[in-house]
């Protein structure tokens, strides 16, 4: 059974200076979901991301590796409302 979900997701470890964001983005669009991906003061990367329930499954499946040189240690996962005014995957700065 598919539908819409929206999730908020922080990601800790090394995973900044690893050009997270910009695969994740990569990885987002190639779902097709829509959402954005920032870094945060403290060294997570944060991302809020909605879409088709499997799609955002298989982008927090995804987020749990990451990119090649980075190095996750956890991904806190939390139900949101998705941005109905907002098209496509972001990177914020």
């Amino acid at each position: 059974m598919t539908g819409q979900v929206a999730r908020h997701l922080l990601i800790s470890g090394h995973v900044q200076g690893v050009f997270f964001r910009q695969s994740t983005q990569q990885q987002a669009r190639r779902l097709g979901l829509s959402g954005w991906v920032r870094n945060l003061p403290d060294g997570r990367v944060e991302a809020k991301v909605w879409g088709d329930t499997e799609a955002v499954n298989a982008l927090v499946r995804w987020c749990n590796r990451g990119p090649a040189n980075a190095f996750v240690t956890d991904v806190t996962i939390a139900e949101t409302e998705p941005d109905a005014s907002s098209r496509g995957f972001r990177i914020l700065v």
